[in-house]
């Protein structure tokens, strides 16, 4: 992929002012100046090469690499080829995750995202990365598409960069995870402060339900350094690598989804 070159600019804050969430950066194209935030990802998408110089040269993000070596580490723990894989990889964006998994050698690679724009950035940046690409809300999963989808057999589940934010909600996690067979394997990443057990949101609660009631058997957490932020900071994430032991019921996801 031809990589283009942005003028991008940080704007000046005190360092801590901005939650991730409301960081943004200015975009000076064509004599204007644009302020997108981060988490805007149609505007970014539909700028060639924009995502990956804004986060990965810029602000050095590793966790597409960081969440599928550890899933590749775990598997030949367990004495697992990985290209055995049928994986559905969700809020795929611009296909960064599924290239590593490509790479790795996976046997199936499908992408999910709800962002019309990432389909087609994927499909300008990285053709032929998915086996199939799906732009749909995952909250609300109509029955004849969850058995179609439901037909690629998924045997794991991979989820980078998209949780705790509400760019993923819980019940959307909770049916893509549902789609994985039991035994299949769940590979993540979360904010490293959405793990400790004074947060509420519900991803946090989520995770900890999950492992508690032996819905997720934890095989690999490991804390990192996702990226930094526009200040410089270090933004830790945790990778998790686990095993699906058995579907999430809908009371739970209920319960997290609405307390």
């Amino acid at each position: 992929m031809q990589l283009s070159r942005y003028n991008i600019k940080f704007p000046l804050i005190e360092p801590n002012r901005l939650d991730q969430d409301e960081a943004f950066f200015f975009l000076l194209e064509n004599g204007n100046k644009t302020r997108i935030r981060f988490h805007d990802y149609a505007e970014i998408y539909k700028r060639p090469g924009l995502y990956e110089q804004l986060f990965y040269r810029r602000l050095k993000c590793c966790s597409p690499q960081k969440v599928v070596e550890t899933l590749a580490k775990v598997l030949r723990d367990n004495l697992i080829n990985v290209t055995e894989l049928r994986v559905l990889d969700l809020g795929a964006g611009n296909g960064m995750v599924g290239e590593q998994l490509h790479a790795h050698g996976v046997a199936r690679v499908v992408g999910v995202d709800i962002v019309e724009e990432a389909h087609r950035a994927c499909e300008r940046d990285r053709p032929g990365i998915y086996d199939a690409y799906y732009v749909c809300d995952f909250t609300k999963l109509e029955e004849a598409f969850r058995e179609h989808i439901a037909s690629w057999q998924f045997n794991c589940l991979t989820c980078v960069a998209a949780l705790g934010f509400g760019d993923i909600p819980v019940r959307a996690f909770a049916n893509a995870f549902n789609l994985v067979c039991d035994s299949g394997w769940i590979a993540f990443n979360i904010k490293d402060s959405f793990v400790l057990k004074e947060d509420r949101t519900g991803f946090s609660r989520l995770i900890r339900t999950l492992i508690n009631n032996g819905i997720l058997e934890i095989h690999h957490l490991e804390r990192y350094r996702h990226r930094i932020s526009i200040d410089g900071r270090p933004l830790f994430y945790y990778a998790i690598v686990g095993r699906k032991m058995s579907h999430i019921p809908d009371e739970m996801v209920n319960s997290i989804a609405t307390g």
